[in-house]
Protein backbone atom coordinates (compact mmCIF):
# COMPACT_ATOMS: atom_id res chain seq x y z
CA UNK A 1 0.00 0.00 0.00
CA UNK A 2 1.34 3.42 -0.99
CA UNK A 3 1.41 6.14 1.69
CA UNK A 4 1.28 9.63 0.21
CA UNK A 5 0.97 13.19 1.48
CA UNK A 6 -0.67 15.07 -1.40
CA UNK A 7 -1.82 17.84 0.95
CA UNK A 8 0.71 18.27 3.73
CA UNK A 9 3.66 16.28 5.06
CA UNK A 10 2.58 16.37 8.69
CA UNK A 11 4.38 13.08 9.46
CA UNK A 12 7.56 15.20 9.65
CA UNK A 13 6.04 17.40 12.34
CA UNK A 14 4.11 14.69 14.21
CA UNK A 15 5.90 11.36 13.66
CA UNK A 16 4.30 9.52 16.60
CA UNK A 17 0.70 9.13 15.30
CA UNK A 18 2.10 8.47 11.84
CA UNK A 19 4.32 5.63 13.05
CA UNK A 20 1.41 4.21 15.04
CA UNK A 21 -0.72 4.27 11.91
CA UNK A 22 1.99 2.45 9.93
CA UNK A 23 2.24 -0.15 12.69
CA UNK A 24 -1.50 -0.83 12.49
CA UNK A 25 -1.38 -1.10 8.71
CA UNK A 26 1.36 -3.72 9.04
CA UNK A 27 -0.75 -5.58 11.61
CA UNK A 28 -3.37 -5.87 8.85
CA UNK A 29 -0.69 -7.58 6.71
CA UNK A 30 -0.30 -4.51 4.53
CA UNK A 31 3.11 -3.27 3.42
CA UNK A 32 3.32 0.55 3.60
CA UNK A 33 5.46 2.11 0.86
CA UNK A 34 6.53 5.73 1.40
CA UNK A 35 7.52 8.35 -1.17
CA UNK A 36 9.88 11.35 -1.07
CA UNK A 37 7.25 13.86 0.13
CA UNK A 38 5.37 11.57 2.50
CA UNK A 39 7.33 12.89 5.50
CA UNK A 40 8.28 16.23 3.97
CA UNK A 41 6.45 19.18 5.52
CA UNK A 42 7.12 21.76 2.82
CA UNK A 43 7.04 20.11 -0.57
CA UNK A 44 6.02 21.72 -3.84
CA UNK A 45 2.84 20.80 -5.71
CA UNK A 46 5.02 19.37 -8.48
CA UNK A 47 6.85 17.11 -6.02
CA UNK A 48 3.61 15.82 -4.57
CA UNK A 49 2.21 15.21 -8.05
CA UNK A 50 5.35 13.22 -8.89
CA UNK A 51 4.77 11.01 -5.85
CA UNK A 52 1.20 10.34 -6.93
CA UNK A 53 2.39 9.45 -10.43
CA UNK A 54 5.00 7.11 -8.94
CA UNK A 55 2.44 5.39 -6.70
CA UNK A 56 0.02 4.79 -9.55
CA UNK A 57 2.83 3.67 -11.87
CA UNK A 58 4.12 0.98 -9.49
CA UNK A 59 2.37 -2.33 -10.35
CA UNK A 60 3.19 -3.74 -6.91
CA UNK A 61 1.06 -1.04 -5.24
CA UNK A 62 -2.56 -2.19 -4.96
CA UNK A 63 -4.02 0.73 -2.98
CA UNK A 64 -3.07 4.27 -1.92
CA UNK A 65 -3.89 6.06 1.35
CA UNK A 66 -3.21 9.64 2.44
CA UNK A 67 -1.16 10.27 5.55
CA UNK A 68 -3.42 13.21 6.45
CA UNK A 69 -5.19 16.19 4.89
CA UNK A 70 -4.09 19.80 4.57
CA UNK A 71 -5.11 22.96 2.78
CA UNK A 72 -3.51 23.32 -0.66
CA UNK A 73 -4.02 20.08 -2.57
CA UNK A 74 -5.99 22.05 -5.12
CA UNK A 75 -2.62 23.37 -6.41
CA UNK A 76 -1.52 19.81 -7.20
CA UNK A 77 -4.37 19.00 -9.59
CA UNK A 78 -3.02 20.87 -12.60
CA UNK A 79 0.19 18.82 -12.43
CA UNK A 80 -1.57 15.44 -12.65
CA UNK A 81 -1.55 13.40 -15.86
CA UNK A 82 -4.85 11.51 -16.20
CA UNK A 83 -3.21 8.87 -18.40
CA UNK A 84 -0.98 7.75 -15.53
CA UNK A 85 -3.98 7.04 -13.31
CA UNK A 86 -6.02 5.36 -16.04
CA UNK A 87 -3.14 3.03 -16.90
CA UNK A 88 -3.24 1.26 -13.51
CA UNK A 89 -6.46 1.94 -11.57
CA UNK A 90 -6.15 1.40 -7.84
CA UNK A 91 -8.30 2.58 -4.93
CA UNK A 92 -7.40 5.73 -3.02
CA UNK A 93 -8.41 6.47 0.59
CA UNK A 94 -8.55 9.98 2.02
CA UNK A 95 -10.84 12.80 3.13
CA UNK A 96 -10.81 16.52 4.01
CA UNK A 97 -8.43 18.26 1.56
CA UNK A 98 -8.15 14.94 -0.26
CA UNK A 99 -11.62 15.71 -1.63
CA UNK A 100 -9.61 17.28 -4.47
CA UNK A 101 -7.98 13.99 -5.47
CA UNK A 102 -11.15 12.00 -4.84
CA UNK A 103 -13.02 14.25 -7.24
CA UNK A 104 -10.21 14.09 -9.81
CA UNK A 105 -10.24 10.28 -9.76
CA UNK A 106 -14.03 10.27 -9.96
CA UNK A 107 -13.96 12.16 -13.24
CA UNK A 108 -11.69 9.44 -14.63
CA UNK A 109 -14.06 6.71 -13.50
CA UNK A 110 -11.51 5.33 -11.03
CA UNK A 111 -12.17 3.81 -7.59
CA UNK A 112 -11.80 5.95 -4.49
CA UNK A 113 -13.04 6.09 -0.92
CA UNK A 114 -13.93 9.13 1.17
CA UNK A 115 -12.39 8.27 4.51
CA UNK A 116 -9.30 6.83 6.10
CA UNK A 117 -5.93 8.40 6.86
CA UNK A 118 -2.78 7.00 8.41
CA UNK A 119 -2.48 9.60 11.16
CA UNK A 120 -6.16 10.12 11.92
CA UNK A 121 -7.98 6.81 11.72
CA UNK A 122 -5.12 4.29 11.85
CA UNK A 123 -3.07 6.42 14.25
CA UNK A 124 -5.88 6.93 16.76
CA UNK A 125 -4.74 6.78 20.37
CA UNK A 126 -5.21 3.50 22.25
CA UNK A 127 -7.00 1.62 19.48
CA UNK A 128 -8.98 2.23 16.33
CA UNK A 129 -12.64 2.93 16.90
CA UNK A 130 -14.45 -0.35 16.15
CA UNK A 131 -16.87 1.34 13.73
CA UNK A 132 -13.94 2.82 11.80
CA UNK A 133 -12.07 -0.46 11.76
CA UNK A 134 -15.11 -2.42 10.59
CA UNK A 135 -15.72 0.02 7.75
CA UNK A 136 -12.10 0.20 6.58
CA UNK A 137 -11.65 -3.58 6.70
CA UNK A 138 -14.76 -4.04 4.59
CA UNK A 139 -13.64 -1.44 2.05
CA UNK A 140 -10.09 -2.82 1.83
CA UNK A 141 -10.66 -6.55 1.97
CA UNK A 142 -14.27 -7.68 1.78
CA UNK A 143 -16.13 -5.50 -0.67
CA UNK A 144 -19.82 -5.87 -1.40
CA UNK A 145 -22.67 -4.23 0.49
CA UNK A 146 -21.98 -2.51 3.78
CA UNK A 147 -24.59 -1.02 6.09
CA UNK A 148 -23.68 2.24 7.75
CA UNK A 149 -24.72 2.49 11.40
CA UNK A 150 -25.15 5.39 13.84
CA UNK A 151 -22.29 5.48 16.33
CA UNK A 152 -23.09 4.38 19.88
CA UNK A 153 -20.15 6.46 21.10
CA UNK A 154 -18.40 9.34 19.33
CA UNK A 155 -16.19 12.37 19.84
CA UNK A 156 -15.03 15.45 18.00
CA UNK A 157 -12.41 16.44 20.59
CA UNK A 158 -8.92 16.57 19.11
CA UNK A 159 -5.96 15.34 21.11
CA UNK A 160 -2.61 17.09 20.95
CA UNK A 161 -0.28 14.98 18.78
CA UNK A 162 2.77 16.61 20.37
CA UNK A 163 1.94 14.84 23.64
CA UNK A 164 2.94 11.15 23.20
CA UNK A 165 0.80 10.06 26.15
CA UNK A 166 -2.31 10.84 24.09
CA UNK A 167 -1.46 7.85 21.89
CA UNK A 168 -1.53 5.45 24.83
CA UNK A 169 -5.23 5.73 25.65
CA UNK A 170 -8.47 5.95 23.71
CA UNK A 171 -10.40 9.23 23.74
CA UNK A 172 -13.49 9.58 25.90
CA UNK A 173 -16.72 9.25 23.93
CA UNK A 174 -20.09 10.97 24.04
CA UNK A 175 -23.32 8.93 23.83
CA UNK A 176 -24.65 8.37 20.32
CA UNK A 177 -27.14 10.82 18.90
CA UNK A 178 -28.55 8.80 16.00
CA UNK A 179 -29.51 10.19 12.60
CA UNK A 180 -32.13 12.79 11.66
CA UNK A 181 -34.33 11.90 8.68
CA UNK A 182 -36.43 13.94 6.29
CA UNK A 183 -38.45 12.39 3.48
CA UNK A 184 -40.04 9.01 2.88
CA UNK A 185 -38.90 7.91 -0.59
CA UNK A 186 -36.29 5.20 -0.99
CA UNK A 187 -33.36 6.55 -3.00
CA UNK A 188 -30.58 4.70 -4.79
CA UNK A 189 -27.77 6.35 -6.69
CA UNK A 190 -24.11 7.21 -6.92
CA UNK A 191 -22.34 9.12 -4.15
CA UNK A 192 -20.59 12.40 -4.79
CA UNK A 193 -19.35 15.16 -2.47
CA UNK A 194 -16.82 15.45 0.33
CA UNK A 195 -15.64 18.24 2.59
CA UNK A 196 -17.90 21.24 1.94
CA UNK A 197 -15.14 23.83 2.22
CA UNK A 198 -13.04 22.02 -0.38
CA UNK A 199 -15.99 21.70 -2.75
CA UNK A 200 -16.45 25.45 -2.41
CA UNK A 201 -12.76 26.05 -3.19
CA UNK A 202 -13.00 23.83 -6.27
CA UNK A 203 -15.91 25.87 -7.52
CA UNK A 204 -14.04 29.14 -6.91
CA UNK A 205 -10.89 27.90 -8.66
CA UNK A 206 -12.86 26.45 -11.59
CA UNK A 207 -11.85 22.92 -10.61
CA UNK A 208 -15.48 21.83 -10.37
CA UNK A 209 -15.70 18.26 -11.62
CA UNK A 210 -19.33 17.22 -11.27
CA UNK A 211 -20.78 16.35 -14.70
CA UNK A 212 -22.85 19.17 -16.12
CA UNK A 213 -25.80 16.93 -17.00
CA UNK A 214 -28.44 15.91 -14.48
CA UNK A 215 -26.77 13.75 -11.87
CA UNK A 216 -29.63 12.04 -10.09
CA UNK A 217 -27.35 10.75 -7.37
CA UNK A 218 -26.71 11.38 -3.71
CA UNK A 219 -24.73 14.32 -2.37
CA UNK A 220 -22.75 13.79 0.82
CA UNK A 221 -21.01 16.60 2.66
CA UNK A 222 -19.37 17.42 5.97
CA UNK A 223 -17.36 20.27 7.47
CA UNK A 224 -13.85 20.40 8.88
CA UNK A 225 -12.03 21.43 12.03
CA UNK A 226 -12.00 25.00 10.72
CA UNK A 227 -15.64 25.03 11.83
CA UNK A 228 -17.34 27.35 9.32
CA UNK A 229 -20.22 29.36 10.75
CA UNK A 230 -23.79 28.47 9.93
CA UNK A 231 -23.97 31.54 7.69
CA UNK A 232 -20.89 30.37 5.79
CA UNK A 233 -22.36 26.88 5.37
CA UNK A 234 -25.60 28.34 4.08
CA UNK A 235 -23.79 30.63 1.63
CA UNK A 236 -21.62 27.79 0.29
CA UNK A 237 -24.74 25.72 -0.32
CA UNK A 238 -26.52 28.73 -1.76
CA UNK A 239 -23.70 29.14 -4.28
CA UNK A 240 -24.20 25.53 -5.36
CA UNK A 241 -27.89 26.22 -5.64
CA UNK A 242 -27.40 29.35 -7.74
CA UNK A 243 -25.24 27.34 -10.12
CA UNK A 244 -28.07 24.82 -10.51
CA UNK A 245 -25.99 22.12 -8.85
CA UNK A 246 -27.81 21.49 -5.59
CA UNK A 247 -31.05 20.56 -7.32
CA UNK A 248 -29.47 17.65 -9.18
CA UNK A 249 -29.37 15.26 -6.23
CA UNK A 250 -32.19 12.99 -5.12
CA UNK A 251 -30.85 12.79 -1.57
CA UNK A 252 -28.33 14.45 0.74
CA UNK A 253 -26.26 12.77 3.45
CA UNK A 254 -24.83 15.26 5.94
CA UNK A 255 -21.98 14.40 8.26
CA UNK A 256 -21.87 15.07 11.97
CA UNK A 257 -20.40 18.60 12.27
CA UNK A 258 -17.12 18.92 14.08
CA UNK A 259 -17.96 21.38 16.84
CA UNK A 260 -14.71 21.52 18.82
CA UNK A 261 -11.06 21.92 17.91
CA UNK A 262 -7.79 22.77 19.59
CA UNK A 263 -8.26 26.28 18.21
CA UNK A 264 -11.93 26.59 19.19
CA UNK A 265 -12.57 24.81 22.48
CA UNK A 266 -16.29 25.26 22.82
CA UNK A 267 -18.08 24.19 25.98
CA UNK A 268 -20.71 21.44 25.44
CA UNK A 269 -23.61 23.90 25.27
CA UNK A 270 -21.81 25.95 22.63
CA UNK A 271 -20.99 22.82 20.64
CA UNK A 272 -24.63 21.77 20.67
CA UNK A 273 -25.68 25.23 19.49
CA UNK A 274 -23.09 25.11 16.71
CA UNK A 275 -24.38 21.76 15.43
CA UNK A 276 -28.02 22.87 15.64
CA UNK A 277 -27.28 26.07 13.72
CA UNK A 278 -25.43 24.19 10.97
CA UNK A 279 -28.32 21.76 10.54
CA UNK A 280 -30.71 24.71 10.25
CA UNK A 281 -28.46 26.21 7.57
CA UNK A 282 -28.55 22.96 5.61
CA UNK A 283 -32.33 22.77 5.92
CA UNK A 284 -32.70 26.38 4.79
CA UNK A 285 -30.58 25.91 1.67
CA UNK A 286 -32.29 22.68 0.68
CA UNK A 287 -35.73 24.18 1.27
CA UNK A 288 -34.82 26.90 -1.21
CA UNK A 289 -33.04 24.85 -3.87
CA UNK A 290 -34.04 21.19 -3.47
CA UNK A 291 -37.06 20.81 -1.16
CA UNK A 292 -37.94 17.30 -2.39
CA UNK A 293 -34.58 15.74 -1.53
CA UNK A 294 -34.42 13.00 1.08
CA UNK A 295 -32.07 14.26 3.81
CA UNK A 296 -30.22 12.35 6.54
CA UNK A 297 -28.09 14.32 8.99
CA UNK A 298 -25.59 13.29 11.63
CA UNK A 299 -23.63 10.57 9.82
CA UNK A 300 -20.11 9.66 10.97
CA UNK A 301 -18.48 10.28 7.59
CA UNK A 302 -15.98 13.06 8.09
CA UNK A 303 -13.84 14.83 10.66
CA UNK A 304 -15.37 13.28 13.77
CA UNK A 305 -14.61 9.94 15.39
CA UNK A 306 -15.62 7.26 14.42
CA UNK A 307 -15.48 7.60 10.68
CA UNK A 308 -17.21 5.31 8.21
CA UNK A 309 -15.95 5.11 4.65
CA UNK A 310 -18.04 6.10 1.63
CA UNK A 311 -17.31 4.79 -1.88
CA UNK A 312 -16.74 7.93 -3.93
CA UNK A 313 -18.88 7.49 -7.04
CA UNK A 314 -20.13 4.18 -5.68
CA UNK A 315 -23.68 3.09 -5.05
CA UNK A 316 -25.78 3.88 -1.98
CA UNK A 317 -29.32 2.89 -1.03
CA UNK A 318 -31.23 5.07 1.43
CA UNK A 319 -34.41 3.62 2.95
CA UNK A 320 -36.17 6.12 5.26
CA UNK A 321 -38.81 3.58 6.29
CA UNK A 322 -36.21 1.15 7.62
CA UNK A 323 -33.88 4.04 8.50
CA UNK A 324 -31.06 2.20 6.77
CA UNK A 325 -28.20 3.34 4.54
CA UNK A 326 -26.31 0.71 2.56
CA UNK A 327 -23.25 1.41 0.43
CA UNK A 328 -21.42 -0.78 -2.06
CA UNK A 329 -17.67 -1.18 -1.59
Amino acid sequence: MAIVSPSGGLPELFPAPYELGLERLRSWELDPVEYPTTRKLRSTPQERAADLHAAWSDPSVKAVIASIGGSDQITVLKHLDPAVFRADPKPFFGFSDNTNLLNFLHTLGLPAFHGGSVMGQFGRGGAMHPDTERSLRAALFTGGEFELTPAKGWTDRDRDWSDPTNLETEPELFPGTGWTWRGTATVSGRLWGGCLEILDWQLAANRWMLPTESYGGVLFAETSEEMPTSDQVYRMLRNLGERGLLERFDAVLWGRPKSWSLGQKLVPEESAEYVFAQYLAVDRALAEYNPSAVVVKGLDIGHTDPQQVLPYGGQVRIDPTAESITVGY
